[in-house]
C-alpha cells in the first residue's frame, strides 16, 4: 500500500496473494493454475481483436470496392447515354455527319466495353473482401468464445480456492480445456 493511499483489492486477488505466500499445495496449485488461465485468456483476446480488426478492414475494402464499381456503372450509363444520341443523330443527320455519329457511337460502345469489364472486376473485388470479412468474423467469434470459456475457468478457479471444493477444480480443467478447443478452432480457422 502506497503512503496516503487505499489500495483495494478484489476478494479472488487478496486469496490469490495469500495463495502465492502460503505453505497450502492447493491453494499454490490453484494460484499458478488461474495465472496460467489468465495467460492464455489474455492471447484469446487479443487475437480476438486483432481477428475483428481484420474483418472490419475488409469489409471497409469492400464497401470502398462497392462505390467504385458503383461509379464505373454510371459512367457506364452516362456512355450508353451518349451512345444512343449518336446512333440517333446518324439516322437524323446527312451523309458526312451521319458518319460522324456512326464514329463516335462505335466510340462509346469501345470506351463502354471497358468500363463494364471493370466494373465487374470491382465487383468480384468488393465480394472477395465480403468474403475474407466473414471468414475473419467467423474465427473472432471463435477467439471470443474461447475467452470467454477461460474468463469462466478463471472464475471457477477462485470460486475454488474460495471454497476448497477439489471437485470444482476439475470443473474448470474442463471448461478451460473447452477454450483451448475453441482456440484451436479459431487458429485453424475452422
Amino acid at each position: 500500500m502506497s503512503e496516503g493511499a487505499f489500495h483495494v483489492h478484489g476478494p479472488h486477488d487478496h486469496e490469490l496473494e495469500h495463495a502465492a505466500h502460503s505453505r497450502d499445495p492447493f491453494a499454490g496449485r490453484i494460484a499458478v493454475m488461474t495465472a496460467i488461465f489468465a495467460t492464455v485468456g489474455a492471447l484469446f483476446g487479443y487475437m480476438s481483436g486483432a481477428t475483428q480488426s481484420d474483418a472490419l478492414l475488409y469489409k471497409n475494402d469492400a464497401a470502398i470496392k462497392k462505390t467504385e464499381a458503383s461509379d464505373q456503372w454510371n459512367f457506364y450509363q452516362a456512355k450508353s447515354g451518349k451512345q444512343n444520341l449518336a446512333e440517333l443523330g446518324a439516322v437524323l443527320a446527312t451523309a458526312d455527319a451521319a458518319e460522324k455519329f456512326r464514329g463516335e457511337a462505335k466510340r462509346y460502345s469501345d470506351e463502354k466495353a471497358e468500363i463494364m469489364k471493370e466494373a465487374k472486376k470491382l465487383e468480384e473485388q468488393a465480394k472477395a473482401a465480403d468474403a475474407q470479412s466473414e471468414s475473419s468474423m467467423h474465427v473472432h467469434h471463435r477467439w471470443a468464445q474461447a475467452t470467454t470459456l477461460i474468463q469462466i475457468a478463471i472464475a471457477l478457479a477462485a470460486i475454488t480456492l474460495l471454497t476448497r471444493n477439489a471437485q470444482l477444480k476439475y470443473f474448470s480443467y474442463a471448461i478451460a480445456g473447452g477454450s483451448l478447443v475453441l482456440g484451436a478452432l479459431a487458429t485453424l480457422h475452422i
